[in-house]
């Protein structure tokens, strides 16, 4: 074997022999780490009564982080001062609370941190840890449970606070707007239950909250409330169902504004229905207005003639609760110009109707100078309605299927506010085929009438409903394929609508039964039984 060779066969086994022990040393990272950090100690510990200090320290076998804290941590009492909790941003073998609030004495406090604690490396949490001490001689033990509803929605929404105010001679109805409750938890983002813990012996009121902004109060305009229907002695071995609603607002004005040439903008909250507009100032004999509300927005529109030279106009805003004078500074601006367009989409429903609107308010409309035609151009008979706060002009005609119409509205047809008149105008639409749509028919058994029979998608938007006042079979027809929820309202005080609560007139919102969901397809029909409880 010359020497070449030797050294080409002996690099050979090295490198063998080189890369053998590579591939057995060589780890595999074995297997996931899916265990929880472990507490190794509290100081105090966890459950001291005679709680004196201003910290607390919790101890962790390995490193742990925080997060979604302000979600998280729920403290029971709340404390008007948040404390420090640490580690924020790092990672660390133990959490740190330091205390700068004034403990309340012989009390009992639960700091719940939710899911919020998680080891370093993997994120895996220590669920629902607490931390419990009292400054008083015994630790509180009495429990309230309960599940969280929607009041007109199948599920709630998730960070639910639910609450209890202590019911002493301290206290009246307006304690959810002006105080934190007694004791707190949180259904954080998974629960529809609710356990409230370490609570001493008495009688409360149970309050739950979609808090928007965090600070345990109730703000009408922004959060959902749910209340039980009277006050509860604890110890309670009771569970108690709590449905959220959001109230309709009281009513408010905002400061009106001109947007316009002679066209002021009223805003508002709550219902519009019973608000007035007068105007104050002196005005012209010939002066004339109109009230429009726009179609997206809490505003009314105040149009007016003459066009006058003046600085500002005074108003008064009145509502059974409100009354308000306000001032409009007046600028000179142009008009808006009539514009008409039509509401309806291409293809129309055969109950649905067509309808126009305007960028000024109609004032009069000649239907001689108005032509509706469908696709053999036959002559259809049509009628029409206005309705002066939405300024529109519903046409109502009969529809067959797979047809198509054509409409022209000739010059002068239409007059607005301001005495303009339209050019000629054309608009078409269009009906399906019947094979297109699908049928439901529900057979209702131990129903207690009247009730509202609605067909929603999957957020609740109402597609369909029939307002039902005695035992009979219900058919929808004429349903666009897809799938759609049952919901029925209970309509209690027989207005044909869904009315929702009120907190400090202790109204429960309107009872509302849920359904399975249901699937309509073209073409084809189904039968369902409601059965009522």
């Amino acid at each position: 074997m010359n020497k070449t060779l030797s050294n080409f066969i002996l690099a050979f086994i090295i490198g063998f022999v080189f890369i053998n022990c590579a591939n057995r040393g060589t780890p595999d990272g074995g297997p996931k780490d899916e265990i929880p950090p472990t507490i190794v100690k509290s100081d105090p510990e966890n459950f001291s009564t005679n709680f004196k200090g201003n910290e607390i320290r919790v101890y962790f076998d390995e490193y742990i982080k925080i997060k979604d804290i302000q979600k998280q941590l729920i403290i029971s009492p709340p404390m008007k001062t948040q404390p420090e909790i640490k580690p924020l941003g790092g990672a660390s073998k133990y959490i740190s609370i330091k205390i700068f609030d004034t403990l309340q004495p012989n009390t009992t406090y639960a700091f719940n941190f939710g899911n919020s604690i998680t080891d370093n490396n993997e994120g895996n949490p220590y669920p629902f840890y607490r931390y419990v001490f009292s400054t008083g001689d015994y630790i509180d033990s009495l429990t309230v449970k309960g599940t969280i509803a929607d009041a007109i929605k199948k599920q709630p929404e998730t960070f639910i606070n639910v609450a209890l105010y202590e019911v002493d001679s301290t206290f009246t109805d307006s304690i959810i707007y002006k105080e934190s409750p007694k004791y707190i938890t949180n259904t954080l983002d998974s629960l529809t239950t609710f356990s409230i813990e370490n609570i001493k012996a008495g009688k409360y009121m149970l309050v739950a909250l979609k808090d928007k902004n965090g600070d345990n109060k109730f703000q009408q305009k922004t959060d959902q409330i749910a209340f039980h229907k009277s006050f509860i002695d604890v110890p309670t071995d009771s569970l108690y169902t709590l449905r959220l609603f959001s109230e309709e607002l009281n009513f408010n004005a905002i400061r009106p504004k001109i947007i316009s040439g002679e066209k002021i903008a009223f805003g508002y909250e709550g219902d519009y229905k019973n608000m007035e507009i007068k105007v104050l100032s002196e005005i012209p004999d010939d002066f004339d207005y109109r009230i429009t509300k726009d179609a997206k927005t809490d505003t009314l529109y105040y149009w007016y003639k003459p066009k006058m030279e003046v600085d500002s106009l005074l108003f008064n805003v009145s509502h059974p609760n409100f009354d308000k004078d306000f001032t409009v500074r007046i600028a000179q601006m142009p008009r808006d110009s009539l514009s008409i367009k039509k509401i309806s989409s291409g293809s129309i429903g055969y109950e649905e109707d067509f309808i126009i609107t305007n960028s000024t308010p109609f004032v009069s409309f000649d239907t001689s100078k108005i032509s509706l035609i469908d696709k053999d151009s036959t002559q259809v008979y049509f009628t029409t309605s206005f309705d002066t706060i939405s300024n529109t002009v519903a046409f109502k005609f009969n529809k067959t299927e797979d047809n198509s119409y054509r409409m022209q509205i000739l010059p002068e047809a239409i007059t607005d506010f301001y005495d303009e008149k339209n050019d000629t105008l054309n608009y078409s639409v269009q009906t399906n085929k019947a094979s297109n749509f699908g049928y439901a028919r529900f057979t209702l058994v131990n129903a207690t009438f009247p009730i509202i029979i609605q067909l929603t998608d999957n957020n609740g938007e109402v597609k369909a409903e029939q307002y039902v006042t005695e035992q009979k079979s219900i058919d929808f027809l004429n349903l666009s394929a897809g799938m759609f929820y049952i919901r029925v309202i209970h309509d209690t005080n027989g207005n044909a609508k869904y009315d929702t609560g009120n907190y400090l007139k202790k109204i429960q919102p309107e009872r509302v039964s849920h359904f399975k969901e249901i699937e309509i397809r073209a073409d084809w029909g189904l039968s369902e039984t409601l059965q009522f409880n």
